[in-house]
């Protein structure tokens, strides 16, 4: 990002299709992702403007207004406040949505007080003829003091005009649109004239809100205009009223609805989607159409690129000169990528559906829907948003909790978040349900894997609910909230921000799982390949001598070298050492080691198996779920991975903690280590226990 670049910084209430104006003006040259419902952080994008000028645009929170009532809202005052700040913008676009003008202008105004160049985009102008909706933009232009750019971010005209009103912004006037300081003249002249060189405005943010960007001491401000609470609050309704009358005023001649034109099909399907029986099934037949699309659709390209890795692996083997460096290629990083790489279609169709849900509308019902449910676990029906989100990552949705604006929901909400199953674990999942679930139908119709994995969800999803019980009768925090959701209109999911949204997702879980699975792979295959002693030094001599009176074929003798080379190696004596903590619940040392290699990232499971089944394997050409379903315990004969130890592996990731990224995230929201510390005994003592009682009563 250059500092160079104009600063753009979109601005506007929820779901008026700013991510849509984002990716339209960015495409994917985008740095920072968000998962999809909500902008919890700061998005930047690049943008290339008429006459090569090029811009970094910075997609912020939505927020009704500057009157901040959660952290997430709180991002888009502290930036406006701070010119200090690297994205203090130049020019604010403020998108609004052609249905709800009059709503949106209020967020409008505030800016405009703060002097910034300020755009009013009207997005979904598509809708206009439709709605019966026609706007005088000369006369908005002039009353509102800005220049409008009329556009459609879904058909995508009045983006060309937009990117030349940004490049003239310097022309466009700052000056404010009302007196908002007449809501009590003495109050504001006494502040203006005691700190003239500040704005008035931004006195008045820093007065009512909760940050302090000015070079005065906040306390300064209040010791000289101390008001009381109610006296502020009164304040500020005062405000909101007055800005609301001049919007009426202006929007009385700018703006005109035909009624007799305007339709409306939304009440009809919100009866249906969000019916207090109905609306529940449609939800659970969504879900199960989606998890049961994950297994069957993926299941070519998953094949396709398990047998590329192996062919790979084998290649790299014959190609390659002997020695160290080919066998940590061949052995240890293709194995570990080709491990994780396999499940990228399994995760780009959660994606999809997820952003599909979220497009079209139907995720902000889910929310409504299942909001007199929440509320009696104590959490509020916006804590399904970070739930469901989850299922991408724990950590975006951590953040998303930003959004909730009472403290005890936020914090349930931030504890319980983690069991819900994020796309880190479906590689475990996906793996272990491939080895001991039949690839069979129900009925002719329900595949039982995916039907497996819709189960597993769920038990994450029914677990934090009841997680999410008991702490609210344990948490003596007081607090009370009114729910309040926005309900979107319906549309077909816009191709460009469905496509946008996957690969960036995708992507981001790529090379995030990635660098963390090229580091663990090359560290495990070299502890796997190199041990102390004699044991490990003397192993072909070992074998030969113990083989002696029933000798073996050259290929039998090579795996018998590698697996007492491998039991008595650095990782070998490792995991033996965690093998007695973990053969109850039916594992050897090598899952051992993969258990907690996986804490990095749940993804690197599969990857530190497919490196240590791979250290000294004669047959390269053998895919990971082979390698895995061809592993024998030495002592029973039995294999490693049958029915109840994959139950038991299945419930032990579905009930432990995520990953340190996900305790981390936990400790920078809540500010304390004493939450995510309890996360983590609470959740891996429940995994372990439920996965111990699983594998004593299926074995």
């Amino acid at each position: 990002m250059s500092l160079k670049n104009i600063n753009v910084a979109l601005i506007g209430n929820p779901n008026v299709g700013k991510t849509s104006v984002f990716n339209q003006l960015t495409g994917l040259n985008q740095q920072v992702g968000n998962y999809p419902g909500i902008t919890v952080e700061k998005k930047i994008g690049f943008c290339k403007l008429p006459t090569n000028i090029k811009a970094n645009i910075l997609d912020l929170p939505g927020t009704y207004s500057l009157n901040a009532s959660s952290i997430d809202e709180s991002v888009v005052i502290e930036l406006l406040l701070n010119k200090k700040d690297r994205l203090y913008p130049d020019v604010a676009l403020v998108v609004t949505d052609v249905e709800n003008l009059k709503r949106n202008l209020l967020l409008f105004t505030q800016i405009k007080d703060l002097e910034i160049p300020t755009i009013l985009v009207i997005n979904m102008a598509d809708r206009m003829k439709h709605k019966g909706i026609s706007l005088d933009i000369p006369y908005l232009e002039e009353h509102l003091k800005t220049k409008i750019a009329l556009i459609s971010s879904r058909k995508g005209y009045g983006i060309e005009e937009l990117k030349k009103l940004i490049v003239t912004y310097k022309s466009i006037s700052s000056e404010p649109c009302l007196n908002a300081s007449s809501i009590d003249p003495e109050y504001f002249d006494g502040l203006r004239a005691t700190f003239p060189n500040q704005l008035l405005y931004k006195l008045w943010l820093v007065i009512t809100q909760d940050v302090n960007f000015l070079n005065l001491e906040r306390k300064e401000i209040k010791n000289s205009y101390t008001k009381s609470h109610s006296d502020l609050k009164r304040l500020q309704q005062k405000e909101t009223i007055k800005r609301y009358q001049f919007i009426n005023d202006v929007l009385k001649q700018g703006l005109q609805v035909d009624a007799s034109i305007a339709k409306d099909f939304r009440s009809v399907l919100d009866r249906i989607l969000t019916h207090k029986i109905w609306g529940y099934v449609i939800f659970f037949v969504i879900l199960f159409g989606i998890f049961q699309s994950i297994f069957v659709w993926s299941k070519v390209p998953m094949d396709f690129i398990d047998t590329t890795f192996a062919s790979l692996s084998s290649l790299a083997s014959q190609k390659l000169p002997a020695g160290v460096l080919t066998n940590l290629i061949a052995q240890g990083i293709i194995p570990g990528i080709g491990g994780i790489l396999i499940f990228i279609p399994q995760i780009a169709f959660l994606f999809l559906f997820i952003s599909i849900l979220e497009e079209s509308g139907y995720m902000s019902r889910v929310v409504f829907l299942m909001d007199k449910i929440m509320r009696k676990f104590g959490l509020s029906g916006k804590s399904v948003v970070p739930l469901i989100s989850g299922t991408a990552c724990a950590i975006p949705a951590i953040m998303a909790t930003r959004n909730i604006e009472n403290w005890k929901e936020r914090l349930i909400t931030i504890l319980v978040t983690p069991f819900t199953t994020c796309s880190a674990r479906l590689p475990v999942y996906a793996i272990i349900i491939a080895l001991v679930i039949p690839d069979e139908r129900l009925f002719g119709i329900i595949n039982m894997q995916g039907l497996t994995l819709m189960l597993l969800y769920l038990l994450g999803f029914g677990m934090a609910i009841f997680s999410a019980y008991i702490l609210n009768k344990i948490l003596e925090i007081k607090g009370k909230t009114y729910f309040i959701v926005e309900m979107p209109n319906y549309k077909l999911p816009l191709f460009k921000n469905v496509a946008i949204n996957v690969i960036e997702k995708t992507k981001a879980f790529i090379f995030g799982a990635g660098k963390i699975i090229l580091a663990i792979s090359i560290v495990l295959w070299f502890l796997a390949s190199y041990g102390p002693g004699k044991q490990f030094k003397n192993a072909e001599t070992i074998i030969i001598e113990k083989t002696k009176s029933n000798p073996l074929s050259k290929t039998a003798l090579d795996n018998a070298i590698a697996s007492q080379k491998l039991e008595n190696s650095y990782i070998g004596i490792m995991g033996k050492a965690i093998e007695p903590a973990i053969s109850p619940l039916g594992y050897d040392w090598k899952i051992g080691i993969a258990i907690i290699s996986s804490f990095a990232a749940r993804e690197v499971f599969v990857g530190t198996l497919a490196t240590i089944y791979s250290v000294g394997d004669s047959d390269n050409e053998n895919t990971i779920k082979n390698k895995m379903q061809a592993e024998i315990n030495p002592e029973t004969g039995a294999k490693i991975f049958n029915f109840a130890s994959g139950i038991s592996l299945l419930l032990f990731y579905a009930f432990a903690m995520q990953c340190a990224s996900t305790l981390a995230i936990t400790k920078k929201e809540t500010n304390t280590w004493k939450w995510p510390l309890g996360q983590l005994i609470f959740m891996s003592g429940l995994a372990y226990l439920v996965a111990l009682i699983a594998y004593q009563l299926l074995k």
